[in-house]
């Protein structure tokens, strides 16, 4: 190399994400860099501008600003810039102008893209580090947001590829570097197809990407006619093809994928990587969830979680639907649980025996707001010694329960928490437990059941969530009594609507002439949706998702599913909006609404809404009999 090149060779070494790169790719970058000077308050990128190249500051600084004209950011020697664009459809996302005399260092971005491909440390700066990428498009305001209505399969533009669980490795390189994918799916051909989706997992039983074969296999020396089944990953995060992109970032991040297998009814059409979705613009939320990860003891988590509101309020003035926010909210949860129980496990130790800590509620069905308690248990393995165990996972559970609530999330009035020994039971006694409750529905019983019968698994032994998610799915669909008292209990919270369609508001108390827009809205209509969702064995959490399912079972009459999507749509934006306006006014946010705050067309649509609801629940009273099953 010329002198020139081994003095940017050297230079590019001493920043990150180059410093990562081996000898022979660094001096090969070296030699096709280009330099270019800049004068003072000369404009580098222009927002909107076609871009073809990485920069890095050499000399001087640059100012980076968002697309307002407010200053973003300012770069001195080895910063880097221009990344977004070249991840984004090849556009200026963020605008550059030198503050002083420069000198940059230009990448093309056919190389930049090359290197991303071959080096995981070079890709992994700019697709996962919270100070680079990540942070950038988190906080970059979008004049629209797409990540609202785009869902995972607009992100899918080619066939899914597949190999068999006895392939060999050397086969599958041949095939990943033919099909130019980074990642392929692993299937097993010995394992029948159901069709029956309740049984059918699509054969799908791992995964294996570039990172395997490098750290799995060419680190360890393995033989090049090693199988597939040797070094899959095979604890898979499977995202249906109707989630939003929104939600597929959120999965990503909280349990720190690169990789995405998608779904549509169980079978994989598809795989997305973090550089997929990360061409869609984010939210804020990403940011924190990210953060809460990273937090060391429960007061600084309590310390982050000061800044939710503000999260919850951008979310709402960027137009996010109720579905983006309240999963935005729920995966914000789950993630100070995931956060706590890390902690926990550094201070008391490891488990002695297996476990499995749920979420409960409207953190299982990804309808959170920022109003919200905490319901939660535990899931135990069968082989549980109370006299042996019980201390450990009392201390874990005080340690989680009493750090949710330093972090906002308060404790539940009905004692549904982990913290209570009731509710730590054995996966055994569990499935007793969903199944006495089924068999003889009393009121506790149908309670109990239209709380835990939501259920996420957070923690551990997740799978042990989603078998018992089966289990009340199977169960349920054929217990004509158990849904016909479901359905009675679902009639008891009705809308606030009067015998002439006016407003029933509280008359007295602290929340004088409004209404809760939880207790008589959204709750009832969760229910509702619950007892449809129970009665097609739909094993879906979220109400929105429950519908799908509704709608392709035609359980309802025609239109009916809609009306109920719509109904929960408005009521919680109008709860959702409620509270942000709370919050920016400095109170304490609530689901107590005055109906007089609203114009007469919101008014007008919000009794509509209400009346969706009322004639919901009495289609329940009709539809749902012990003696003659569901209609």
């Amino acid at each position: 190399m010329q002198a020139e090149q081994v003095e940017i060779a050297q230079f590019l070494a001493q920043h990150p994400p180059f410093d990562d790169l081996p000898n022979k790719a660094l001096n090969e970058l070296a030699q096709q860099v280009e330099v270019t000077y800049f004068r003072a308050q000369t404009e580098i990128l222009h927002f909107g501008k076609d871009i073809a190249d990485l920069y890095v500051v050499r000399s001087g600084s640059v100012e980076m600003y968002r697309r307002n004209g407010e200053l973003y950011n300012r770069l001195s020697v080895g910063g880097i810039f221009g990344q977004m664009g070249l991840l984004m459809n090849r556009k200026v996302r963020f605008p550059a102008t030198a503050l002083e005399d420069s000198l940059v260092y230009c990448i093309n971005v056919e190389l930049f893209n090359r290197y991303c491909d071959e080096f995981d440390a070079f890709a992994d700066y700019f697709e996962t580090d919270g100070n680079v990428r990540l942070h950038q498009a988190i906080v970059e305001q979008a004049d629209s947001n797409d990540l609202t209505t785009a869902k995972v399969k607009s992100l899918i533009h080619r066939d899914v590829v597949t190999v068999n669980t006895t392939s060999t490795i050397q086969d599958i390189a041949k095939l990943m570097t033919e099909e130019a994918v980074s990642s392929v799916l692993v299937t097993d051909i010995n394992k029948p197809i159901n069709d029956d989706p309740e049984e059918d997992d699509g054969q799908v039983v791992g995964i294996i990407t570039d990172r395997d074969l490098r750290s799995k296999v060419v680190a360890q020396g393995l033989a090049f006619d090693t199988q597939a089944q040797d070094i899959m990953s095979t604890n898979l995060v499977l995202l249906d093809a109707n989630s939003y992109v929104f939600e597929a970032v959120l999965a990503m991040l909280r349990d720190n994928l690169h990789h995405l297998p998608v779904v549509q009814k169980r079978r994989p059409i598809g795989v997305i990587s973090l550089s997929d979705i990360l061409r869609y613009e984010s939210q804020s939320s990403l940011l924190l969830v990210r953060g809460i990860l990273a937090q060391q003891s429960i007061e600084d988590l309590a310390h982050y979680a000061r800044q939710l509101p503000n999260v919850f309020v951008r979310m709402v003035n960027e137009d996010a639907n109720s579905h983006m926010i309240g999963t935005a909210m729920a995966v914000i949860g789950r993630t100070f649980k995931q956060r706590l129980l890390g902690l926990a496990e550094d201070k008391f130790g490891p488990a002695p025996v297996p476990y499995c800590f749920i979420a409960l509620g409207s953190m299982a069905r990804d309808e959170q707001l920022i109003v919200t308690d905490q319901d939660n248990a535990l899931i135990l393995d069968d082989s549980y010694d109370d006299e042996k165990h019980n201390e450990y996972f009392q201390n874990i559970s005080d340690f989680v329960c009493d750090g949710l609530a330093q972090c906002g999330y308060t404790y539940c009035d009905g004692e549904i928490m982990a913290s209570f020994k009731k509710w730590r039971k054995t996966r055994s006694e569990w499935f007793d437990q969903f199944a006495g409750w089924m068999a003889q529905p009393k009121p506790q019983a149908l309670l109990n059941s239209s709380i835990f019968f939501d259920l996420d698994g957070v923690w551990g032994k997740t799978k042990w969530a989603d078998e018992l998610k089966i289990f009340i799915a199977k169960q349920s669909k054929i217990n004509r009594l158990f849904l016909a008292n479901m359905a009675s209990n679902a009639r008891n919270r009705t809308p606030p609507l009067g015998f002439f369609k006016g407003f029933v508001m509280e008359h007295n108390g602290q929340h004088k002439h409004s209404m809760n827009l939880k207790r008589r809205g959204t709750a009832p209509l969760s229910d509702v949706i619950r007892v449809h969702a129970l009665a097609v064995g739909s094993r879906k959490q979220n109400s929105f998702e429950r519908l799908e399912d509704i709608i392709e079972a035609n359980l309802l009459p025609e239109g009916k599913a809609q009306d109920l999507r719509d109904a929960l749509e408005y009521i919680a934006m109008m709860r959702i909006r409620h509270q942000a306006w709370q919050i920016e006014k400095g109170e304490e946010p609530d689901n107590n609404l005055d109906p007089r705050q609203l114009s007469p067309f919101e008014q007008r649509n919000l009794k509509e809404a209400f009346a969706i609801l009322e004639k919901a629940q009495s289609y329940l009273k009709f539809s749902y009999s012990a003696n003659s099953g569901v209609k």
